[in-house]
């Protein structure tokens, strides 16, 4: 069995007394009560796998959480001298620092100060910190944002494609390696879906083998033995076509047969459960709304209009996550695609995922997304991240634009969550989940991020 699919057995839940001693923070301990249940033969197979994910989980839980309370002040007031310890406790208080606790004491999360950057304008600027991405990007020489060129040019010629090229790279740190060790590495490739065409692997070096075009979770793969540390590089590209859906004008597209639509209404353990909470959640949202496009527009907007963003640790280590983002009103772009494809598809709407990057002239990152399909229009997009990112810029067009719509900015190399690479791994992943910057094991375990370096770099971004 492939080790990575016993996270599907989280919601089984760990024994009350392993599970008081993980929330204190007592993981040694926890790992230890977990081996000796482990030992056991009688021991049922969900809560064995159940506890195995746990163990690792809490294995890779500390470095997520660097800091203690002096540390995390050092680290704002190295920007912020003035900042004091009343801000710091009240942040704690509204959930903008994540905590937990280590050994019965808060520790706190590597990312909280970016956090704060990101999800806070006044605070950023107080910080004199610029946070780089894509998601509000404003040209030098023009008062219109590149999305909002996007969008307009989007509208008015009915689809805008751009023609990328990506380098891409993947290296196991030096002082890990011995000559004649075996690797085994895969980086993400994009793979054939409507928005993409023309893809070209331009460049493999080593040698390696690319995973078919419509792989759900696309790489290529190396693995062998190796004298000398390589780095792993892919060149690629392809063209992207974002085309534009004006949801005020249906046009229908040939129906989708029920036994097409029937895996994108499921649950997928563990993380895209239909909960009691969130089952009621999602009658209240779609409550006396008939149809399926008004239907998920009223869950993109609980999302959008409530959530905010925050950066979260390595998704190896969490639990429920649609369901604690509905509890928490907190996420990333990952955490709100699943609530919003979960929500969906407690509503009766087909919904499912995508992820890759977002490949600009001058940014390349990691992000996910949703689609969604509707009987007036077929598949449609909704990216809750951009749009709870309009709402932090002030802008409502772009908000609402991102709800049936993409950018051509993307590269899509998965298109379902939680799939198998085509060369499976033989051991933890980094990510069990996605995959946006690759995965490294060796012929005993399988690498954290913190393990190996990986660079990823937009040579052609030239719109059509």
């Amino acid at each position: 069995m492939d080790v990575n699919e016993t996270f599907r057995s989280l919601n089984v839940g760990l024994p009350e007394d392993i599970l008081r001693r993980k929330l204190y923070g007592d993981l040694e301990g926890a790992v230890r009560l977990i081996d000796m249940r482990l030992a056991r033969g009688d021991i049922p197979q969900g809560l064995r796998d159940c506890m195995t994910a746990q163990r690792e989980m809490m294995l890779r839980t500390p470095p997520d959480y660097p800091y203690d309370r002096a540390q995390a002040l050092a680290r704002v007031r190295a920007y912020i001298p003035d900042f004091s310890q009343e801000e710091f406790d009240r942040r704690v208080d509204e959930g903008k620092i994540g905590w937990i606790y280590l050994n019965g004491r808060p520790s706190y999360f590597a990312r909280f100060f970016e956090t704060m950057c990101k999800a806070e304008p006044a605070f950023a600027r107080r910080a004199g910190v610029q946070m780089h991405g894509v998601e509000s990007v404003v040209e030098a020489d023009s008062k219109e944002g590149r999305l909002d060129r996007c969008i307009r040019l989007m509208g008015e010629r009915g689809s805008l494609s751009n023609r990328i090229r990506i380098r891409a790279t993947v290296r196991l740190k030096d002082e890990l390696f011995t000559p004649g060790m075996f690797l085994r590495t895969h980086l993400p490739l994009p793979a054939a879906c409507e928005q993409q065409s023309e893809i070209t692997v331009e460049g493999i070096y080593p040698k390696g083998l690319a995973a078919p075009a419509d792989a759900p979770q696309r790489t290529v793969c190396w693995e062998g033995e190796w004298q000398e540390n390589p780095e792993f590089s892919l060149v690629y590209s392809y063209i992207h076509t974002a085309r534009f859906h004006d949801l005020t004008a249906p046009r229908p597209a040939r129906p989708l047969s029920e036994a097409a639509l029937a895996p994108f209404l499921v649950e997928e353990a563990p993380h895209i459960i239909f909960t009691p909470y969130l089952r009621a959640l999602a009658a209240q949202l779609t409550d006396g709304i008939d149809s399926p496009l008004e239907r998920a527009r009223s869950i993109y907007d609980f999302i959008t209009l409530n959530m905010k963003y925050t950066f979260m640790p390595a998704y190896f280590g969490l639990e429920n996550i649609a369901e604690n983002c509905a509890r928490s009103f907190t996420g990333d772009c990952g955490v709100f695609a699943l609530l919003f494809i979960t929500l969906c598809r407690c509503a009766g709407i087909p919904a499912q995922w995508q992820s890759g990057l977002t490949a600009e002239p001058d940014f390349c990152g990691g992000h996910d997304w949703a689609r969604f399909y509707v009987p007036e229009y077929g598949w449609l997009y909704a990216d809750p991240s951009y749009g709870t990112a309009a709402v932090r810029a002030g802008n409502e067009d772009r908000r609402r634009f991102y709800f049936g719509n993409l950018d051509p900015y993307r590269m899509v190399a998965n298109r379902q969550f939680q799939a198998p690479f085509t060369v499976r791994k033989a051991h933890w992943r980094a990510d069990p989940y996605d995959n946006q910057v690759g995965e490294l094991e060796t012929a005993d375990r399988g690498l954290t991020y913190g393990e190996f370096e990986r660079t990823k770099e937009v040579l052609l971004c030239e719109e059509l």
